[in-house]
């Protein structure tokens, strides 16, 4: 529709979508604050492509929900007016249709060469793209909600996004670095499946290992990462209490407790600074998912 080509030109310039937005954001205000004097009025307010419009592009960046969206464009249909001459008659259904935003990808068989391939047929590039890059800021944000060590792949991702908005990259080179981001995603998703480890168990394996391990001691950090879990959640005596985080000597007690099995299961190569250091990135996991979500260990 017309809408999906101002939608894609506007989103094919950051500065020009902010700019909409701010547009958009002044008539609406202008437009309630005198909506009665509007109303007697004849002639269908502009106010509606303007707010259309922002709905078309607000469904392809925001998160919001689709069904309050077209409950707003309709309200707004309801109380138009379309002056034929002298008659005043109810307004038309509408011509343009929302379509629902966010395609969904399978990270595990995204094929980068198949969908550059797709993308060339496209006709709305921008919103192509502005669908992949909602998609893959969704699944980024799981991922690095499991597994904290994953700040490599939120930098990478916010890279090609700020070179593709400055315009220092091609739609079609944004849209092959997002495909190919998204396969590596992908491939970082199942990695604890490959690790033998659960998601827990991969992210405090993350906080644990250091440079330069042989197989031997990566397998012996593996399994200290697992022993710590087990030691946190299941063994007694019991350390990661209610509100263990809040009382000095509670959390005296789980540092104790983690020293000892790392003290017990990491590989001999690490020295005391690998070791104190280790010890205390992991405290620091386990208190930051203790205050901020109730997990009850990493």
């Amino acid at each position: 529709s017309g809408f999906n080509l101002f939608a894609d030109t506007l989103l094919g310039n950051e500065a020009w979508r902010r700019n909409f937005n701010v547009y958009e954001n002044t008539i609406s205000g202008l437009y309630d604050a005198c909506k009665p004097e509007i109303l007697g009025e004849r002639g269908r307010p502009m106010v509606f492509a303007f707010q259309y419009l922002r709905g078309v592009i607000d469904g392809k960046i925001d998160d919001q929900d689709i069904d309050d969206l077209r409950r707003k464009i309709s309200d707004l249909l309801d109380i138009s007016v379309v002056t034929d001459g002298d008659a005043v008659r109810e307004p038309e259904s509408p011509k343009y249709e929302i379509v629902q935003r966010g395609k969904q990808w399978d990270l595990r068989t995204i094929d980068p060469d198949k969908l550059k391939e797709e993308f060339a047929t496209k006709p709305y590039k921008h919103i192509e793209i502005e669908d992949l890059r909602v998609f893959i800021k969704q699944k980024l944000e799981e991922l690095l909600n499991q597994n904290s060590t994953r700040t490599a792949f939120a930098q990478r991702f916010a890279d090609i996004i700020d070179r593709y908005n400055s315009g220092s990259v091609s739609v079609e080179d944004a849209y092959a670095e997002l495909t190919a981001y998204a396969a590596d995603l992908g491939k970082e998703a199942e990695r604890h499946i490959r690790e033998g480890l659960t998601e827990d168990e991969l992210e405090l394996f993350d906080v644990l290992r250091k440079d330069g391990l042989t197989r031997a001691e990566e397998q012996q950090v593996k399994l200290a990462a697992q022993s710590l879990l087990k030691r946190l959640r299941e063994e007694d005596p019991r350390v990661l209490v209610e509100g263990w985080y809040r009382d000095t000597q509670s959390q005296h007690r789980v540092k104790a407790a983690m020293e000892a099995v790392l003290d017990d299961k990491l590989p001999q190569s690490y020295n005391r600074a690998d070791f104190t250091e280790r010890c205390s990135n992991v405290f620091e996991l386990v208190m930051t998912h203790a205050i901020e979500d109730g997990r009850s260990a990493a």
